[in-house]
């Protein structure tokens, strides 16, 4: 097999000096249909349960992938809420599935990557969300962040990578991201609890730019925009006809702080670990999850392959939060933001 090609130079400047790239091609379509199909069939799967349960009649079986759940919703918002919970990928959200693993680790992706980050040692970062965003919901409304607001302050100065893959066409209609330029070198502003769907939010006083100033994100599937952790962006609604899917993954050199190797020698009752391990644990950029090597040139052995990315995902999922570095914008009376919920 041919060695996928990294980014250009022009396309490597671009991230640098505007904290953002747009890359139309990094996967032929085919690349991601599997993915699509799987969590079309989970979909269905929980459907199925829920009417099992007597919670719903109609499956909506004729439907697609970018139509079902948005009827599912319609008919009930408790169960489109429940399916979209287990698909999203929150802690201790069901779907772990390879086919998910292929793109994370998919060669195409990971050379992307690695021209970005200078290094071929690189580690998938713990945080990583699917994105079914409803036409005409709310939900999907995501404020003005950066994604270093739901990470450590030690890792501020750090770059970790957001690859935002579309499963359709990211367009205006459908509520593609929009970003804001050349402000990414900056500190990390101040956020908020308590924004649209629990999301943390940039106040508009606090943004480091006229938000006018906004890149509109359009990509088509195939296509990845690249940002880093301190790049401002929100998403805007979706007001089309059809479901817009996404996921986003984030990547780090093995140099930054992660929590490769560290897992809890056991747990009590409650999924609770011992001391020692929410102290070696703290140094990741997001302890709650579980970070894992996803390349190597000096280590290939230590490469995590499916199972054991499944096994450490279920374990970190199991073990009691008690986790704090991270939850940096506490404010008495506002609501806590759902645990590492970047949103696009």
């Amino acid at each position: 097999m041919d060695t996928p090609p990294p980014l250009t130079p022009a396309q490597c400047q671009q991230f640098h000096e505007q904290g953002f790239v747009i890359v139309p091609d990094v996967f032929d379509p085919a690349d991601l249909e599997p993915v699509r199909q799987e969590l079309h069939r989970e979909i269905a799967k929980k459907a199925a349960e829920l009417k099992a349960e007597g919670k719903l009649t109609n499956l909506h079986e004729e439907l697609g992938f970018d139509q079902r759940l948005t009827a599912l919703q319609l008919d009930s918002k408790e169960n489109g809420e429940a399916i979209i919970r287990h698909l999203e990928g929150l802690r201790g959200g069901g779907f772990h599935a390879p086919q998910l693993f292929d793109v994370i680790a998919h060669p195409k992706l990971l050379a992307k990557v690695g021209s970005l980050l200078a290094t071929d040692e690189i580690v998938a970062s713990s945080v990583y969300r699917i994105r079914p965003k409803i036409p005409h919901s709310g939900r999907g409304i995501v404020p003005w962040h950066q994604d270093s607001g739901y990470f450590a302050e030690h890792c501020d100065t750090q770059l970790i990578i957001t690859c935002w893959v579309p499963l359709v066409d990211a367009t205006v209609e459908n509520g593609c991201m929009q970003i804001l330029p050349r402000v990414h070198r900056g500190k990390v502003v101040k956020h908020h609890t308590g924004g649209n769907a629990g999301f943390l939010v940039i106040h508009d006083t606090d943004l480091p730019d006229d938000p006018r100033k906004a890149i509109t994100a359009a990509c088509p599937r195939g296509g990845v925009v690249f940002m880093t952790n301190r790049t401002p962006h929100c998403s805007t609604p979706n007001t089309s006809d059809h479901i817009r899917w996404s996921i986003d993954l984030r990547y780090q050199s093995a140099e930054t702080p992660s929590n490769v190797g560290l897992e809890p020698a056991a747990h009590d009752a409650e999924g609770r670990a011992e001391p020692e391990f929410y102290e070696k644990v703290a140094v990741a950029c997001y302890p709650p999850e579980a970070d894992f090597l996803v390349r190597s040139q000096r280590h290939p052995e230590l490469v995590t392959d499916y199972a054991d990315y499944k096994r450490r995902r279920e374990l970190y999922d199991r073990t009691k939060t008690d986790f704090s570095a991270y939850r940096r914008w506490r404010e008495p009376a506002t609501p806590e933001p759902v645990g590492g919920r970047t949103g696009h």
